[in-house]
């Protein structure tokens, strides 16, 4: 009996399947886990997906304009829809659409991703509030995951064997521009009926006249129209930098939308940094006219006649239209100017420029004149084009170097330079809101703190050479703001959309 027993116990056949028995619901149990955190961590990149995608596509949208968050509301409705999977017990296709999730629109984030976002970040009034939004949160609404491992055994929860998962973006705009000229220009139509991006998208309104006057050091500065400088990058506010950036063919200096640092006070010698795009080297840029950092535009034509020495042209006096002409202003005749006082109604002499320059007596040009802006119908005085297109038509038709009347050629003359750059005669500009900012007691005499946020930036073309006074008066056409699709400004702005949390 003994010897049987202990036959029995010393046998060991059958042994592996005991220990299987033992340990095979450990080991399914540890199957399914793996398989359930497999599916739990696909479902929750899937929505972190979806919510990333969301906020970058509502991010580019805040670019500071009042309509922003309008923009950034449709852009999170229409553009992303993420499919995602495992969120049921069949793990069956779903689709995360702008229905699933909630958003904050943010003016600013936390020094540290370790700390929350409070109420102090979070824009409360969004249509007051557009211009400062920054920011977008998207919250994904938690999703149900229901898992195959009994959880409700480890969790108490008995006979729920589910749990949910979410996800949280935040995403930001950020809009710059590089090589851009340190100047700020008071919004012109500020407090009027129209809208910048509606004049820059209008031809008909874009051909208006305005004047940009410099006032500095007093509150009549922050006036519609008027015109300051930026401090640069670097720090180095003083004139004579100033000046130079402004006369360079390339400026080095990058700034961002989110705010401009202004640097007050007025510079004299800013009429001759910017005569150089015109040919002109006077006072303290006589001495540059060799330097092809300074070089001119291809099309210098502005109504000059020549004393023998193309550096010692003159501004005709008395006027003489017949034989001298650059690109007329304004007609007031009929009322102008309008618009907070600076700008005219885009009724200028087209018939005067083309005779005089182009249609002479004499030796009349062969090419056709440009379109007018119906953009079907030769240029009149009826149907009236923007003076920057005319400049460009002369460039794009090779007529620059045509005689007027009086024998003035477009062509530089001074400098042996001259840049290929067809908008040479163009100047940059961030443009602010001054009269808000100035309410909001952010501006005082050109100072300002914090650094200023920018409606826009724009391009301007200098319609003639900039005359001496105490305001230094630069009468310009608006040609295009970030967003307004003419191109000038394709090559400054740099427009980075990023993922924050």
């Amino acid at each position: 009996m003994f010897r049987i027993l202990r036959n029995f116990w010393n046998d060991q056949r059958g042994m592996a399947l005991i220990l299987v028995s033992i340990m095979l619901p450990v080991i399914i149990g540890f199957s399914v886990l793996a398989i359930d955190m497999s599916r739990a961590n696909n479902l929750h990149n899937d929505l972190q997906k979806g919510g990333d995608a969301m906020a970058l596509a509502s991010a580019a949208e805040l670019d500071g304009r009042p309509d922003s968050i309008t923009r950034a509301d449709r852009a999170l409705a229409n553009l992303v829809a993420n499919h995602y999977r495992f969120s049921g017990p069949t793990g069956e296709d779903q689709v995360l659409q702008a229905s699933g999730v909630t958003r904050r629109y943010l003016r600013s984030l936390p020094a540290s991703d370790d700390m929350p976002i409070t109420s102090a970040n979070v824009i409360t009034d969004e249509v007051a509030g557009a211009v400062e939004a920054q920011y977008i949160e998207v919250t994904v609404i938690p999703v149900g995951f229901s898992s195959m491992f009994p959880i409700s055994f480890i969790s108490g929860n008995s006979g729920d064997n589910s749990f949910n998962v979410g996800t949280v973006s935040v995403a930001g705009l950020s809009r710059s521009v590089c090589d851009f000229t340190p100047v700020y220009i008071c919004n012109p139509y500020e407090g009027s009926a129209d809208s910048l991006y509606d004049v820059a998208a209008d031809p008909a309104k874009r051909r208006r006249l305005i004047e940009l006057r410099q006032q500095g050091g007093n509150s009549a500065q922050n006036s519609p129209g008027n015109y300051g400088f930026l401090q640069p990058p670097d720090g180095s506010g003083g004139a004579n930098g100033i000046r130079d950036m402004i006369a360079k063919t390339k400026s080095q200096a990058c700034y961002n939308s989110r705010g401009v640092s202004l640097r007050p006070g007025f510079i004299a010698t800013v009429r001759d940094a910017l005569n150089v795009r015109f040919d002109v080297y006077n006072g303290s840029m006589n001495g540059n006219k060799s330097d092809p950092n300074y070089a001119p535009g291809e099309n210098v034509r502005k109504g000059y006649k020549s004393q023998g020495n193309a550096c010692n042209a003159d501004v005709v006096s008395p006027a003489d239209p017949n034989n001298f002409e650059a690109f007329p202003r304004d007609d007031c005749s009929a009322g102008c100017p309008i618009a907070n006082g600076r700008v005219g109604n885009g009724n200028w002499d087209f018939n005067q420029y083309w005779s005089t320059n182009f249609a002479t007596a004499t030796n009349p040009v062969s090419v056709p004149k440009p379109l007018g802006a119906d953009g079907a119908g030769p240029a009149s005085n009826t149907n009236q084009p923007t003076r920057y297109s005319v400049y460009r038509y002369e460039i794009a038709q090779g007529i620059v170097g045509h005689p007027s009347n009086g024998g003035e050629s477009g062509t530089p003359a001074c400098s042996p330079n001259r840049v290929s750059n067809p908008d040479r005669r163009l100047i940059y500009g961030a443009i602010l809101n001054c009269q808000a900012l100035a309410a909001a007691g952010l501006m005082g005499g050109g100072n300002s703190s914090p650094p200023l946020p920018v409606e826009a930036f724009g391009s301007f073309f200098i319609t003639e050479t900039v005359e001496s006074g105490s305001d230094q008066t630069i009468r310009v056409e608006l040609v295009d703001v970030t967003g307004g699709g003419q191109g000038t400004l394709d090559n400054f702005i740099r427009d980075e959309v990023q993922l924050y949390r």
